[in-house]
């Protein structure tokens, strides 16, 4: 099947969107600086560069990653298929492949890497490939529901002495912290591929990501099969009654985020039925990005504007790797360690001056490749032994 353009734009969008936060983050490091000793505007300035980044990508941009993980699952299995081969035992090698991926990035990210989640989580799209639209949206449906959160609010109910497993979450990235603070090469990529993972994939099971990122997938390869980004009339009306519906949908749900959250719920609640509620808006609002980005994709000027984030789109998981490497270079005590010195604001532009510079590599490789670096290899790898 041809390259969907649209994809490669949007792809690029969601990559860009996780470094702008991730930049303003400092990579899961937050070190800034004292704000009794910056200017009173700088403060009110950083607070809203933050407040803005937060609400539009914060989240949003994950997911829109994830249900494009999805949906190239779609092209990948049909090409194969339309060869008479079935491309789902190769899949799960490629997903073992992304495990090595995973671990790459993660050594330069104290947080723990979303391709580990990715690599587990896919799995799921193995086992659906074969089966109808109507069984996978309802699959896609219970679990974006998150039955677990909804278990967890009705036992205590049930009995008011019940309590959240505890995963240790918070004990393993305070050691996390203290190592990275410490700048010992030795222990920083030893922790972070190791205890760095782990304590991002139990944070990922108490916040509901797993059977998110499995819905998401789903509804990614449900958009493959429905071909809704093929530029259509009807693919048009499609987008705007999901931007439509996106956006009535959108504004309850936060309203009831911020009720469950400001509102003197109790912590049983709001790990609960909060976390429900969060995810309900920022999917709502990840559709709102999506089909507005399709319906805008169709107008010249647009297209124009965003033309670079296809070249981005199409080295993802290179730019994505190369932006965790970067990341940690600037701001952490194994490089410049700049996270001192950076308040929200000059970590924004820092993270724009970023993007910036991968952008004009992405075009200056692509000219004379097919594929990004960590692309190319995964490509190469995932047939290894095997015919494409």
């Amino acid at each position: 099947m041809p390259r969907i353009e649209v994809v490669d734009a949007l792809r690029g969008f969601a990559v860009m969107a996780i470094l702008l936060v991730h930049s303003i983050e400092h990579f899961i490091f937050p070190v800034y600086p004292d704000p009794a000793n910056m200017p009173h505007w700088l403060n009110i300035l950083d607070q809203g560069v933050m407040d803005v980044v937060f609400a539009l990508f914060a989240g949003k941009s994950y997911a829109i990653f994830a249900l494009l993980f999805g949906f190239t699952f779609y092209i990948q299995y049909t090409n194969q298929r339309l060869k008479g081969n079935d491309f789902g035992y190769r899949f799960l090698w490629r997903l073992l492949l992304l495990v090595g991926f995973a671990t790459i990035n993660a050594a330069f990210f104290p947080a723990g890497d979303v391709l580990l989640l990715f690599a587990i989580v896919g799995v799921f799209l193995f086992i659906v490939r074969k089966w109808s639209n109507k069984a996978i949206l309802i699959f896609a449906v219970i679990l974006l529901i998150q039955p677990v959160e909804w278990f967890h609010y009705v036992a205590s109910l049930i009995n008011t002495s019940y309590t959240l497993p505890d995963l240790g979450v918070g004990a393993m990235y305070n050691e996390v912290a203290e190592y990275t603070k410490e700048g010992n090469y030795g222990k920083f990529f030893l922790g972070n591929i190791t205890l760095g993972q782990k304590a991002s994939l139990f944070w990922a099971i108490g916040a509901g990501r797993f059977l998110q990122t499995a819905g998401l997938f789903m509804i990614g390869l449900l958009i493959g099969r429905k071909q809704f980004f093929v530029s259509s009339e009807e693919n048009i009306r499609f987008w705007i009654k999901t931007l439509i519906i996106a956006s009535v949908l959108f504004s309850p749900l936060y309203v009831l985020k911020v009720q469950v959250h400001e509102n003197g719920s109790s912590e049983m609640i709001k790990q609960t039925v909060g976390v429900v509620f969060d995810m309900w808006q920022k999917f709502a609002f990840t559709f709102v990005l999506i089909s507005s980005f399709v319906l805008l994709y169709q107008t010249d000027k647009f297209k124009k504007i965003t033309s670079n984030l296809r070249y981005y789109g199409k080295m993802s998981m290179t730019n994505y790797i190369t932006q965790s490497i970067i990341g940690a270079f600037i701001y952490f005590p194994i490089g410049l360690y700049l996270a001192p010195y950076c308040g929200y604001t000059l970590s924004l532009i820092v993270g724009i001056v970023i993007i910036i510079v991968q952008v004009r590599f992405s075009k200056w490789w692509l000219k004379t490749h097919k594929q990004g670096i960590f692309e190319s290899l995964w490509h190469k790898l995932t047939w290894l032994g095997g015919k494409k």
